[in-house]
């Protein structure tokens, strides 16, 4: 898939809502190790990265980070989760969600945003997953 500014298309989800704002939704069943949705945006250095106020950063490396905050990135709905059904994969530097178990339709895409995101922006507010929300 190729980032572009025309919304982001994926055979297996779409957005709604979901008890953490907008969410990634399954519209069919996904197997597990299926290659869901790619994380787009734009590519800049870490130290750029972390200048931004923005909570749809994602780090590649030591290097690059991705913005993903514009709305054609639909990979940026997927929401966190501390038990996740997919996670998130770097390969050469662009980001993919895959399904880390199967997945039936209608359930909600997540994976673990990693410890510095949930310290940094989560847990000062309260983790809302469904694990959390028990």
């Amino acid at each position: 898939m190729s980032a572009t500014r025309e919304q982001q298309q994926s055979p297996f989800v779409h957005v709604k809502r979901a008890s953490a704002g907008l969410g990634l939704f399954a519209l069919a069943p996904i197997k597990k190790g299926t290659t869901i949705i790619e994380y787009i945006g734009e590519r800049v250095p870490t130290e750029v990265g972390d200048e931004r106020d923005n909570r749809y950063m994602f780090n590649i490396n030591t290097k690059w980070d991705i913005d993903g905050s514009p709305r054609h990135n639909t990979a940026r709905y997927a929401n966190h989760s501390c038990r996740p059904n997919c996670e998130a994969i770097n390969r050469r530097g662009r980001i993919f969600i895959v399904a880390k178990r199967s997945i039936n339709v209608g359930e909600e895409l997540t994976y673990h945003y990693g410890k510095d995101h949930f310290t940094g922006f989560i847990k000062p507010l309260g983790c809302r997953c469904a694990r959390c929300s028990l």
